[in-house]
């Protein structure tokens, strides 16, 4: 697995798809902490990461879109199944891998509270937990497009389906109105959003909702070894 998540990250920096996503992602972030924070004064630096989700959300196909899909594409896939390493190995070296590479515009916007501290009142409890839930929240978005991008072999469609499937997921308070009572109160359950909301917003430490990250994170890392293993014996 060590080999794994070394070349992985590695091609990341080597191509500009690590630089692109590090890039865009501390940008937007720092053009909300000047815009909410050091303009319009607002002291709690969690409102930053909600108001970037939308950009969070187009900036993870990026990320994922060639994890597995490319390999298969280039039936590179083939030497990587026919190798020592194990399935599982496989997959966790790309995931984490590519979870370095979200970690670190993470890591930078850990400035950002300390920055509005140095000018004023801060909640830095309330807005570590927020950033907190916010990586367990990319770390969740990454299995599901890596799952996808394991189900095809055009980096295209990873891409637009990683979108679709993240943007559903936006919307599913919303989406759960059209339901029945019984049928909404189940599937509310799901709400990734509403769980960062809590933290941003209520100051509200989301046990539960921290939980429902990593147990999505598991399966959909779950189900992408599944999907390969498929393929290996296909």
């Amino acid at each position: 697995m060590k080999a794994i998540y070394k070349r992985e990250l590695a091609s990341y920096f080597n191509s500009m798809v690590g630089y692109v996503f590090i890039a865009v992602l501390t940008l937007f972030i720092g053009i909300y902490f000047m815009g909410l924070n050091l303009y319009n004064g607002y002291t709690h630096f969690s409102y930053v990461l909600l108001n970037s989700l939308m950009i969070f959300m187009l900036a993870i196909p990026v990320l994922t879109m060639r994890s597995i899909a490319e390999d298969r594409k280039n039936k590179s896939d083939q030497l990587l199944l026919t190798s020592p390493v194990t399935v599982t190995g496989m997959v966790m070296g790309k995931y984490l891998a590519m979870v370095t590479v979200y970690a670190i515009p993470v890591l930078i916007s850990c400035l950002c509270p300390l920055i509005i501290a140095a000018n004023g009142t801060a909640y830095l409890k309330s807005d570590y937990a927020s950033i907190f839930a916010f990586f367990l929240l990319g770390c969740a978005y990454i299995a599901i497009g890596m799952f996808i991008s394991a189900l095809t072999e055009s980096q295209i469609i990873a891409a637009v389906s990683t979108f679709a499937a993240l943007l559903l997921l936006y919307l599913w308070s919303n989406l759960m109105d059209f339901l029945p009572t019984a049928a909404s109160n189940v599937l509310s359950a799901f709400t990734f959003s509403d769980v960062l909301y809590n933290f941003a917003y209520y100051d509200v430490f989301d046990v539960g909702g921290l939980f429902l990250y990593l147990s999505v994170a598991a399966v959909f890392v779950f189900m992408t070894i599944q999907a390969v293993l498929k393929r290996r014996w296909s």
